[in-house]
Protein backbone atom coordinates (compact mmCIF):
# COMPACT_ATOMS: atom_id res chain seq x y z
CA UNK A 1 0.00 0.00 0.00
CA UNK A 2 1.27 3.46 -0.89
CA UNK A 3 1.48 5.72 2.14
CA UNK A 4 -0.14 9.12 1.94
CA UNK A 5 2.08 12.20 1.99
CA UNK A 6 1.50 14.15 5.19
CA UNK A 7 1.65 17.93 5.51
CA UNK A 8 0.86 18.31 9.21
CA UNK A 9 4.33 19.76 9.88
CA UNK A 10 4.40 22.08 6.86
CA UNK A 11 4.91 25.81 7.38
CA UNK A 12 2.10 26.44 4.84
CA UNK A 13 -1.43 26.88 6.25
CA UNK A 14 -2.98 25.65 2.98
CA UNK A 15 -0.97 22.41 3.13
CA UNK A 16 -1.93 21.81 6.76
CA UNK A 17 -5.58 22.50 5.97
CA UNK A 18 -5.57 20.10 3.04
CA UNK A 19 -3.90 17.54 5.29
CA UNK A 20 -6.75 17.88 7.79
CA UNK A 21 -9.63 17.89 5.28
CA UNK A 22 -7.91 16.62 2.20
CA UNK A 23 -10.50 14.80 0.12
CA UNK A 24 -13.89 15.41 -1.40
CA UNK A 25 -15.73 13.00 0.91
CA UNK A 26 -14.61 14.90 3.98
CA UNK A 27 -15.67 18.26 2.55
CA UNK A 28 -19.03 16.80 1.51
CA UNK A 29 -19.52 15.36 5.01
CA UNK A 30 -18.83 18.81 6.45
CA UNK A 31 -21.26 20.34 3.93
CA UNK A 32 -23.94 17.85 4.98
CA UNK A 33 -23.27 18.60 8.66
CA UNK A 34 -23.94 22.27 7.93
CA UNK A 35 -27.13 21.18 6.17
CA UNK A 36 -28.29 19.33 9.30
CA UNK A 37 -27.09 15.74 8.87
CA UNK A 38 -26.05 14.22 12.19
CA UNK A 39 -26.31 10.45 11.94
CA UNK A 40 -24.23 7.95 10.00
CA UNK A 41 -27.27 6.85 7.98
CA UNK A 42 -28.12 10.43 7.01
CA UNK A 43 -24.61 11.03 5.70
CA UNK A 44 -24.62 7.67 3.90
CA UNK A 45 -27.98 8.30 2.20
CA UNK A 46 -27.06 11.83 1.16
CA UNK A 47 -23.62 10.98 -0.20
CA UNK A 48 -24.13 7.44 -1.48
CA UNK A 49 -20.64 6.65 -0.20
CA UNK A 50 -19.59 3.14 0.83
CA UNK A 51 -19.95 2.55 4.57
CA UNK A 52 -16.28 1.74 5.06
CA UNK A 53 -15.22 5.00 3.39
CA UNK A 54 -17.73 7.00 5.42
CA UNK A 55 -16.59 5.33 8.64
CA UNK A 56 -12.95 6.18 7.87
CA UNK A 57 -13.72 9.81 7.00
CA UNK A 58 -15.96 10.35 10.04
CA UNK A 59 -13.29 8.92 12.35
CA UNK A 60 -10.66 11.18 10.78
CA UNK A 61 -12.88 14.26 11.12
CA UNK A 62 -13.54 13.41 14.78
CA UNK A 63 -9.83 12.74 15.42
CA UNK A 64 -8.99 16.06 13.74
CA UNK A 65 -11.45 17.97 15.92
CA UNK A 66 -13.73 18.99 13.02
CA UNK A 67 -16.64 16.84 14.22
CA UNK A 68 -17.53 15.46 17.64
CA UNK A 69 -19.29 12.15 18.21
CA UNK A 70 -22.01 12.69 20.81
CA UNK A 71 -24.91 10.66 22.22
CA UNK A 72 -28.02 10.83 20.03
CA UNK A 73 -30.28 13.77 20.83
CA UNK A 74 -33.32 11.47 21.04
CA UNK A 75 -31.79 9.37 23.83
CA UNK A 76 -31.39 6.29 21.64
CA UNK A 77 -28.23 4.18 21.58
CA UNK A 78 -27.06 5.84 18.35
CA UNK A 79 -24.24 8.36 18.08
CA UNK A 80 -24.49 11.64 16.24
CA UNK A 81 -21.83 13.79 14.63
CA UNK A 82 -21.86 17.51 15.29
CA UNK A 83 -19.59 20.26 14.08
CA UNK A 84 -17.13 21.55 16.64
CA UNK A 85 -16.11 25.21 16.68
CA UNK A 86 -13.16 24.15 14.47
CA UNK A 87 -15.64 22.54 12.07
CA UNK A 88 -17.99 25.52 12.14
CA UNK A 89 -15.02 27.70 11.15
CA UNK A 90 -15.07 25.85 7.80
CA UNK A 91 -18.32 27.62 6.86
CA UNK A 92 -16.61 30.32 4.75
CA UNK A 93 -14.63 27.58 2.95
CA UNK A 94 -17.83 25.69 2.08
CA UNK A 95 -19.52 28.93 0.97
CA UNK A 96 -16.49 29.85 -1.17
CA UNK A 97 -16.49 26.41 -2.84
CA UNK A 98 -20.23 26.66 -3.45
CA UNK A 99 -19.95 30.11 -4.99
CA UNK A 100 -16.97 29.09 -7.10
CA UNK A 101 -18.91 26.07 -8.34
CA UNK A 102 -21.98 28.17 -9.13
CA UNK A 103 -19.85 30.58 -11.15
CA UNK A 104 -17.82 28.02 -13.08
CA UNK A 105 -19.81 24.81 -13.40
CA UNK A 106 -23.42 25.81 -14.11
CA UNK A 107 -24.98 27.50 -17.09
CA UNK A 108 -26.74 30.77 -16.16
CA UNK A 109 -30.21 29.19 -16.38
CA UNK A 110 -29.23 25.74 -15.08
CA UNK A 111 -31.02 24.85 -11.83
CA UNK A 112 -28.93 24.05 -8.75
CA UNK A 113 -29.23 24.17 -5.00
CA UNK A 114 -28.78 27.58 -3.42
CA UNK A 115 -27.63 28.71 -0.02
CA UNK A 116 -29.90 31.46 1.28
CA UNK A 117 -30.10 33.57 4.41
CA UNK A 118 -32.81 32.14 6.70
CA UNK A 119 -33.92 35.60 7.77
CA UNK A 120 -34.77 37.04 4.38
CA UNK A 121 -34.54 34.06 2.05
CA UNK A 122 -32.04 35.91 -0.13
CA UNK A 123 -28.86 34.53 -1.63
CA UNK A 124 -25.61 35.42 0.07
CA UNK A 125 -23.29 38.05 -1.33
CA UNK A 126 -20.26 36.74 -3.15
CA UNK A 127 -17.38 36.36 -0.73
CA UNK A 128 -14.57 38.84 -1.15
CA UNK A 129 -11.06 38.92 0.24
CA UNK A 130 -10.36 42.20 1.99
CA UNK A 131 -7.18 43.80 3.29
CA UNK A 132 -6.98 44.99 6.85
CA UNK A 133 -7.94 48.50 5.67
CA UNK A 134 -11.10 47.14 4.00
CA UNK A 135 -10.07 47.35 0.36
CA UNK A 136 -10.70 44.39 -1.91
CA UNK A 137 -7.58 42.39 -2.81
CA UNK A 138 -6.77 39.76 -5.42
CA UNK A 139 -3.81 37.47 -6.01
CA UNK A 140 -1.84 40.29 -7.62
CA UNK A 141 -2.17 42.32 -4.42
CA UNK A 142 -0.72 39.69 -2.09
CA UNK A 143 2.54 37.91 -1.41
CA UNK A 144 3.47 35.02 0.85
CA UNK A 145 5.94 35.72 3.61
CA UNK A 146 7.75 32.50 4.38
CA UNK A 147 8.10 31.50 8.02
CA UNK A 148 11.45 32.51 9.42
CA UNK A 149 13.52 29.80 11.00
CA UNK A 150 14.96 30.39 14.35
Amino acid sequence: MVSRTRFDDSDCPVARSVDAIGDWWSLLIVRDAFDGSRRFGEFQRSLGVAKNILTTRLRALVAGGVLASVPASDGSAYREYVLTPKGEALFPVIVALRQWGEQHFFAPDEPHSELVDRRGGHRLRVLEVRAEDGRRVGPEDTTVQKASEG
